[in-house]
C-alpha cells in the first residue's frame, strides 16, 4: 500500500496539529479550574489526587508522552489530569495501588465503555477489550490451550526454527560488512513464529519483506499509534464522525488487518470442514483450529468475527510486545558489552553444545533444562522489561465510587492508569540506581534469579488478568536472545547515537534498530 511505511511520522505530525490548535484551549480550560470556586462541602469531603494539568498537555507531549509521565510521576505518585466532561483521568506508579485495582478489588476495575470504545475497532470483542462474560470465556479457553504440552512443544519448535533462520539472515549481513534493521527483523521473525502457532502456517516474512505479512504488519503498526492517539486526543470521535485525520487512516489501515485475518480463517475453517481431521481432536496443534473446532456450532455455523477478534488479539500480543522487547534487549546489550559476553558463555554452559554446530543444531540444543539455566539471560530480559515494558501505559474503569489505599477517592467512570514505563524509573522503586541498566538486580548471592512482586514489576499486569504467555514470551525470547549472542557481536551502527519510542499502544523502536554483527 502506498505510503504504508511512512504511516508512523504522519500520524505524529497530524497529532501535533491537533496539540498546536488546542493549546491556547488547554491553558484556559487549565486555569479555569484551578483558579474557580465551588465543589461545596462534598468536595471538601472528597480528598482527590493533585490536579497538575489536562489531557490536552498529554497531547502536546506525544512523541515523548511516557517520559512526561515519568516526571510528573516523580512529582507525585499518584496524580490527575483534567478530563472534558465529569469523568476524571487518575494516573499512578503506587504499587499498593496497582495492587488494589489489578486484584483487590478486581470486579471494581475493568476495561469499561471508556476502553471499549477506543480499542474495539483493532481489538474487537477480545480479550484485552472485554470484561464480564466475554472475558472469562476466552480466558478459560485460552487458559487451557496455552497449559497443554502439545502446545508447549509445537511453539518451543517453531521459536527454535525461526530463531535459526533470523541468524542465517544475521550472517548474511555480517559477511558483507552491512548494518541491519534488526527490530524489523525481529518482527518479521515473531510474526511467523506467532502465525505459525495461531494460524498452522508460516508466512515466510523473513524470506519475503514485501509480502502480505509485511503489509499487515506495517499496517496494524500504524492502527496501534492511532489507537494510543485515541487516549490523549479528546477530538478523537469528531475525526472519526467526519472521517479524516488520523481516524481515517485508522480506517484504511484496519480494512488491511481484517482483509488478511479474515481470509486465513475462511481458508482453515474450510479445509478443516472437508478435512477428516477436524473430527481428531488435537491432530492440529495451531490455536486457531483448536477455536474452530470448539466454537462451531451444531449447524457448522463458524462465526468469524469472534475468531478474527480473539485470535487478532494473541497475535498481537504474540508479535509486536516480544519483537519489541527483544529489540531494546539488543539495544541495551550494545550499550554495555559486557552484558553480551556474559550471556554469550552462559548459554555455551548452559546447553553445552558442540562448538563447532551450526545455528539450526545449536538451536536444537536448548531445551527446556537449557534455558531453566540461564538465569542471567533472564535477568538481563527482565531488566530490560523494568525499563521499556511491552505495554508502557494501561488503565482500568472505575465501575462504582471507591477509595484507593492512598486514601484518594475514585469516582464511578474514572479511568485509573498505572505506568509500567515510569513505576521502571522511580527510585523510591529501585533504588538511586533505577534507571541505570543492571541484571544482577535481578540475581541473588549464588545466581539465581529472584523475582519481584508484580505489582512492582508490571510489565504482564498482575493478579486475574496476568498475562497468560507470560511464559511462552520468556521462551521465546531467551530462545532467540541465546542463538544471536551464541553467533554473534553486535554493535549500534552509530555508537553514539541513542534511541527513542515510538508512542504506541507496545513500546517500539522509533525509525528501528540499525546494528552490525560481527561472527564470533
Amino acid at each position: 500500500m502506498m505510503g504504508m511505511d511512512g504511516g508512523g511520522s504522519s500520524v505524529q505530525c497530524s497529532a501535533l496539529a491537533v496539540a498546536a490548535a488546542v493549546a491556547v484551549m488547554a491553558i484556559c480550560s487549565y486555569l479555569a479550574v484551578t483558579r474557580g470556586g465551588g465543589g461545596g462541602d462534598r468536595q471538601k469531603r472528597r480528598r482527590r489526587p493533585p490536579l497538575v494539568g489536562t489531557v490536552f498537555h498529554q497531547l502536546y507531549h506525544v512523541r515523548r508522552l511516557h517520559d512526561y509521565h515519568t516526571a510528573l510521576s516523580r512529582q507525585h505518585e499518584t496524580f490527575r489530569l483534567l478530563s472534558p466532561g465529569r469523568r476524571a483521568h487518575i494516573y499512578t506508579c503506587d504499587p499498593a495501588v496497582v495492587e488494589h485495582i489489578l486484584k483487590t478489588n478486581f470486579a471494581n476495575y475493568g476495561k469499561g465503555p471508556f476502553n471499549y470504545e477506543k480499542l474495539s475497532d483493532l481489538f474487537g470483542e477480545g480479550i484485552f477489550a472485554v470484561d464480564g462474560d466475554k472475558w472469562r470465556q476466552q480466558r478459560k479457553t485460552a487458559s487451557y490451550d496455552f497449559s497443554t504440552r502439545s502446545l508447549r512443544d509445537f511453539s518451543g519448535a517453531v521459536f527454535k526454527r525461526n530463531a535459526a533462520k533470523l541468524a542465517g539472515v544475521v550472517s548474511s549481513h555480517a559477511a558483507s560488512n552491512q548494518s541491519m534493521d534488526l527490530q524489523a527483523l525481529l518482527t518479521r521473525a515473531t510474526m511467523d513464529s506467532i502465525f505459525t502457532i495461531a494460524f498452522g502456517q508460516d508466512l515466510n516474512t523473513l524470506d519475503d519483506g514485501a509480502g502480505e505479512g509485511r503489509r499487515f504488519a506495517a499496517s496494524f503498526d500504524d492502527a496501534s499509534e492511532i489507537t494510543l492517539l485515541r487516549y490523549v486526543n479528546p477530538f478523537w470521535k469528531l475525526a472519526k464522525l467526519l472521517n479524516v485525520g488520523a481516524e481515517a487512516m485508522l480506517k484504511e489501515r484496519m480494512k488491511v488487518v481484517d482483509g488478511f485475518v479474515y481470509k486465513l480463517i475462511r481458508a482453515r475453517s474450510e479445509e478443516l470442514s472437508t478435512s477428516s481431521k477436524a473430527h481428531k481432536p488435537g491432530s492440529r496443534q495451531d490455536i486457531m483450529s483448536r477455536f474452530i473446532q470448539a466454537t462451531t456450532n451444531d449447524s457448522g455455523t463458524v462465526n468469524y468475527k469472534y475468531l478474527r477478534d480473539i485470535i487478532l488479539n494473541i497475535v498481537i500480543a504474540g508479535k509486536d510486545s516480544t519483537a519489541g522487547s527483544l529489540a531494546w534487549f539488543l539495544y541495551m546489550a550494545c550499550k554495555h558489552p559486557e552484558v553480551q559476553e556474559k550471556i554469550c558463555r552462559e548459554v555455551r554452559h548452559a546447553t553445552n553444545a558442540d562448538e563447532t554446530a551450526s545455528a539450526d543444531k545449536f538451536a536444537q540444543s536448548i531445551t527446556d533444562e537449557a534455558l531453566n539455566k540461564m538465569h542471567y539471560l533472564h535477568a538481563a530480559l527482565t531488566e530490560t522489561l523494568r525499563l521499556y515494558p511491552s505495554v508502557p501505559l494501561d488503565d482500568k474503569q472505575c465501575f462504582s465510587d471507591d477509595v484507593l489505599p492512598n486514601g484518594f477517592n475514585v469516582s464511578k467512570g474514572d479511568a485509573v492508569f498505572y505506568i509500567p514505563y515510569a513505576m521502571g524509573r522511580m527510585q523510591s522503586l529501585w533504588g538511586k540506581d533505577a534507571e541505570a541498566f543492571r541484571p544482577e538486580r535481578w540475581l541473588d548471592t549464588n545466581g539465581v534469579f529472584r523475582p519481584e512482586s508484580p505489582f512492582k514489576f508490571t510489565a504482564f499486569q498482575a493478579g486475574p488478568r496476568i498475562c497468560l504467555g507470560k511464559d511462552f514470551a520468556y521462551k521465546q525470547m531467551k530462545i532467540f536472545a541465546a542463538v544471536l549472542l551464541r553467533f554473534f557481536v553486535f554493535k549500534l551502527r552509530d555508537e553514539k547515537s541513542s534511541v527513542s519510542y515510538r508512542t504506541t499502544i507496545t513500546l517500539s523502536i522509533d525509525q528501528g534498530l540499525h546494528l552490525t554483527a560481527t561472527a564470533r
